[in-house]
């Protein structure tokens, strides 16, 4: 597996675990109320800035992803979808490109 790669599967899994981290922190501290975690998402300006950015990231992705599947048949690349969704961009992103970046037999 190429050096660039490698970094791709590290930085899946730093854009994994530090995203969760805070938000486990978070469901600590709150709870799971998920009418509460929508409400801080609009607290301040900055909040609502940057869930609107990462949506619109996220969105982005995912059209990039399913176009380039289309054209490729990398098939497996999909999975960045859901670690789009559910995790996050910087979950998604470097899961697509690595998975991107494989060989395709």
């Amino acid at each position: 597996m190429s050096a660039l790669r490698w970094i791709f599967l590290g930085l899946t899994v730093v854009g994994s675990v530090l995203p969760m981290w805070h938000l486990i922190l978070w469901i600590n501290l709150n709870g799971l109320d998920v009418s509460a975690l929508w409400h801080a998402v609009f607290i301040n300006s900055a909040t609502t800035g940057l869930m609107f950015d990462l949506t619109i990231s996220a969105i982005t992705l995912t059209v990039w992803i399913i176009s380039e599947t289309y054209v490729r048949k990398n098939w497996v690349a999909l999975w960045a979808i859901p670690a789009t969704f559910l995790v996050g961009v910087s979950c998604g992103l470097p899961l697509f490109l690595f998975l991107r970046t494989r060989p395709i037999i």
